[in-house]
């Protein structure tokens, strides 16, 4: 079984950014689908990517996966890495996987040693996108936590995104809190982005201040390029920390866990090295005694059915990701979608990912060409030169 046609296929949902989607065949006619994670003004770099890694893979064994992989680093990518070649690499991982379950008839969460957990808890994101004042937070939380989820994530700070901010911001993000905690009640986890934009001062007065509202958890309060600046954090905050959904690979990892920097890690499997690496990433974070909660600013289809199947063999998985505005068109992209009820997935039982993808509906939704946007350096200065 050896792979015919590499494919990327982006696409775009109807809401923000595009997707990325990687089409696998084999020459005996299995095709399987993967996705790798995508940003504003990037996505075309990892299209790119995807394509020039993908011609390697043409003529080989669809199921030496772990062969591929090393080659990969270490024979395409010269051992260096970047944002775009591990996105690209996480959505051919998933698609052969993809195709090793289909060619056996089973879940690829049974080629993995088997389940650790029958449902998949999920907490809702993107429900409040471009939202400002604490009321509105308030009134679209009640809504989503009436609609069955158990556990919500949002960003209480005003933008632009800084490293250094007023205190002001601090007590907007407090009032945000406030007014969503009153809104949901005690029973509702509260997820808190901070979104990597700290100087480790601010974080941990941003993180005592809103220690009262019992959040779940405090993400990503500084860059994770300066880890002793989030082992500082980590030390002070009252609220677990976390961070890893901007690292790339097992040995990004090591680095975090040797600082005892974080208490939960948020790799994406669509750009962290795929279902495999996944793994291995949560196996060493189990021997540090850190809990796993996959990160998926990607579609309700195949990135979330990839981290579905890799969550359910994680015996530290905690909670992963839902983008709730992508999930009108993950409806539409796949026959079978992925559909929470009171805030969990049940296993897909079909073979490979278990998704009907609608291959028509993925063609007939070709990606956009984002204008440039305008930067600046605070709500109230002229924009920058481009």
């Amino acid at each position: 079984m050896k792979i015919k046609k590499v494919e990327c296929l982006a696409v775009h949902p109807g809401w923000r950014k595009n997707l990325i989607f990687v089409r696998v065949e084999t020459d005996d006619g299995i095709v399987g689908w993967g996705e790798a994670y995508s940003q504003y003004d990037r996505d075309r770099a990892i299209v790119a990517q995807v394509e020039a890694l993908g011609q390697y893979l043409v003529g080989r064994q669809a199921r030496n996966i772990r062969h591929f992989l090393q080659i990969a680093f270490d024979d395409y990518a010269q051992r260096r890495s970047s944002l775009e070649y591990w996105c690209a690499l996480s959505g051919i991982e998933q698609a052969l996987w993809d195709i090793a379950g289909k060619a056996v008839e089973q879940p690829v969460y049974n080629l993995l040693g088997g389940t650790c957990r029958e449902k998949i808890r999920v907490y809702a994101n993107g429900w409040s996108y471009k939202m400002q004042q604490p009321a509105d937070f308030a009134r679209a939380a009640e809504q989503v936590v009436r609609s069955g989820f158990t556990a919500i994530k949002f960003d209480p700070l005003p933008r632009p995104w800084r490293t250094y901010i007023p205190k002001e911001h601090i007590r907007h993000a407090v009032k945000v809190v406030s007014a969503v905690r009153s809104a949901v009640g005690d029973d509702v986890d509260l997820l808190l982005d901070i979104h990597r934009r700290l100087a480790p001062a601010h974080a941990i007065t941003l993180s005592n201040a809103l220690a009262e509202f019992d959040p779940y958890w405090f993400e990503e309060p500084c860059q994770v390029e300066n880890l002793d600046a989030l082992a500082e954090v980590r030390a002070a905050s009252p609220i677990p920390v976390v961070s890893g959904e901007a690292m790339y690979g097992r040995a990004d990892f090591r680095r975090l866990f040797r600082e005892r920097a974080v208490d939960i890690i948020n790799p994406d499997i669509s750009n962290c090295g795929g279902i495999l690496e996944m793994l291995f990433i949560a196996a060493a974070a189990e021997s540090e005694m850190v809990a796993v909660s996959p990160h998926n600013y990607n579609s309700t289809t195949l990135s979330l059915s990839a981290t579905v199947h890799a969550a359910a063999c994680m015996p530290n998985f905690i909670i992963t990701e839902y983008f709730l505005p992508y999930e009108e068109f993950g409806s539409v992209v796949t026959n079978n979608p992925l559909l929470p009820v009171n805030g969990y997935i049940d296993l897909p039982k079909g073979p490979g990912l278990g998704l009907d993808v609608n291959e028509k509906v993925v063609r007939s939704r070709p990606s956009k060409r984002y204008p440039a946007r305008t930067f600046r350096m605070s709500e109230d200065d002229q924009p920058l030169p481009l």
